[in-house]
């Protein structure tokens, strides 16, 4: 089983039926995943693999097998994209109102014990990509700091113990 077919329940420790948080960016960019996929992509495979079938022996005829697993991998890729569509709760960083305190979408700087500052946007689990700084909603950094206002001190569990930072700043609508 692929971790797009295990996705039922969502990732852990998130309650099943819980919505997919993500940010309008983020729901594009799936959306336009799944358009692309079901609409340029899979017809271009499916005339492939019409066209190899053609040939007649299919035991060796590689387009026809590539083509039948290319399929078998974007109908995967297109399921896993509406459900996950279907379930997406859209929140608009920039409508944040309550921009004092730390909501998906927040955009936050925090202080480590050494002095170093950190700056994190906390968007949704499909969006996350921590080489930009960019975490998910349910990572335990951002868990830790869901909630919290400028100065206010998170404990965030890590690998190598407990450390605790401290909310620097908070930015919405941008990051």
């Amino acid at each position: 089983m692929t971790d797009e077919e295990d996705d039922e329940d969502g990732p852990p420790g998130i309650p099943p039926g819980t919505p997919f948080y993500m940010t309008p960016e983020g729901h594009a960019r799936l959306s336009e995943e799944l358009r692309r996929l079901w609409n340029e992509e899979r017809p271009q495979v499916v005339e492939v693999v019409a066209w190899a079938a053609s040939l007649g022996d299919r035991s060796e005829n590689a387009d026809y097998q590539y083509g039948k697993r290319r399929l078998r991998e974007i109908d995967r890729r297109v399921r896993f994209l509406r459900k996950r569509l279907e379930r997406a709760q859209v929140v608009d960083p920039a409508a944040q109102t309550r921009r004092d305190q730390v909501f998906f979408g927040a955009t936050v700087t925090y202080a480590r014990g050494d002095d170093s500052e950190v700056t994190v946007t906390i968007v949704g689990i499909d969006e996350a990509d921590t080489a930009r700084g960019r975490i998910s909603w349910v990572s335990p950094v951002a868990r830790a700091l869901l909630g919290r206002r400028v100065g206010d001190l998170a404990r965030v569990r890590t690998p190598q113990g407990t450390e605790e930072v401290e909310v620097v700043a908070i930015r919405y609508g941008e990051g």
